[in-house]
C-alpha cells in the first residue's frame, strides 16, 4: 500500500491528539505528506478551527506549499456539554467545531483535489443513540454524519465523501475487561488504530466504489438489544 499513497497529500483537522494523531502516524508510515491543524502547541499548523480566517490561513497555507490535496479527514473534536449546563455560546462553538469547519474545510479545499481524492468526516456513534447531558457534541456529530452523504452528492465525480461513527474508543490503548469489554460483541473496547485503518481502507483505490456512507466501528455496541434482566443486564 506504501507505494499507492507516494506523492498523497492528507490533511488532518485535530491531528495532535487521541484518533487524528493515530490517523496522520499511519498516513506517515505508508508514505504520504500529512498536513496537520491543531489547537494544541505543536509542529504542525496551531489554530482554532472554529474561526473562519484560521481555515482560510491554513488552507492557503497547504495549497502555497503543495498545490494539491488528496485526502481530507475532518476529525477535531467538538465540546461536549448538556442540555443543563451549555450556553447558547457553547452550542454554537460545538457546531463550529464539528459541522462549519468541515464543511468550509471541504469547500476551500475542493478545486484542489487530486482525481481519486477522499473526504473521510470522523462522527461517532451519538448519532444514533445519545447519553444525558451531551447534546452539544451529539448535534454536531448528527450534523457531520448527514454532512457526509450532503457532500458526497455535491461532490459526485470528483471527491468520494464518507464517515465512521467510531464507538468507544480508548486513546490510551488500554485493555478493559469484564463488562467493559464484553458489553460490546467484539469483546473488547475499541483503540485508535481500528479507526485509522479503515480511514486509510477508506483512502484507498479499493474502495472508489464507496461514497456517501457512514460506517459504525463500535466492537457491534448499537446492534446489541439491552432488556432488563437479559445478558447481565439490570436496570437500576
Amino acid at each position: 500500500m506504501k507505494d499507492s499513497f507516494k506523492d498523497k497529500v492528507a490533511v488532518v483537522t485535530g491531528g495532535a491528539n487521541g484518533i487524528g494523531k493515530c490517523i496522520a502516524e499511519e498516513f506517515r508510515k505508508i508514505g504520504a505528506t500529512v498536513c496537520v491543524i491543531d489547537k494544541a502547541d505543536g509542529d504542525h499548523f496551531v489554530g482554532d478551527i472554529s474561526d473562519k480566517s484560521v481555515l482560510e490561513k491554513f488552507a492557503e497555507q497547504v495549497i502555497a506549499e503543495y498545490g494539491y490535496i488528496d485526502f481530507l479527514i475532518n476529525n477535531a473534536l467538538p465540546l461536549m456539554k448538556g442540555i443543563d449546563e451549555c450556553s447558547y455560546e457553547e452550542f454554537q462553538y460545538a457546531l463550529a467545531v464539528g459541522v462549519t469547519a468541515p464543511f468550509y474545510l471541504s469547500k476551500l479545499f475542493a478545486p484542489y483535489f487530486n482525481k481519486g481524492g477522499s473526504i473521510i468526516n470522523i462522527s461517532s456513534s451519538r448519532d444514533r443513540m445519545s447519553q444525558p447531558q451531551t447534546e452539544s457534541y451529539t448535534a454536531a456529530k448528527g450534523g457531520i454524519a448527514a454532512l457526509t452523504h450532503a457532500l458526497a452528492v455535491s461532490l459526485a465525480g470528483k471527491v468520494r465523501v464518507n464517515s465512521i461513527s467510531p464507538g468507544w474508543i480508548d486513546t490510551s490503548y488500554k485493555v478493559y475487561e469484564g463488562p467493559d469489554a464484553y458489553q460490546q460483541p467484539c469483546g473488547r473496547v475499541g483503540n485508535p488504530l481500528d479507526i485509522a485503518n479503515m480511514v486509510l481502507f477508506l483512502c484507498s483505490d479499493k474502495t472508489g466504489f464507496i461514497t456517501g456512507e457512514n460506517i459504525c466501528i463500535d466492537g457491534g455496541m448499537t446492534k446489541l438489544m439491552i432488556y432488563h434482566g437479559d445478558n447481565g443486564w439490570k436496570l437500576e
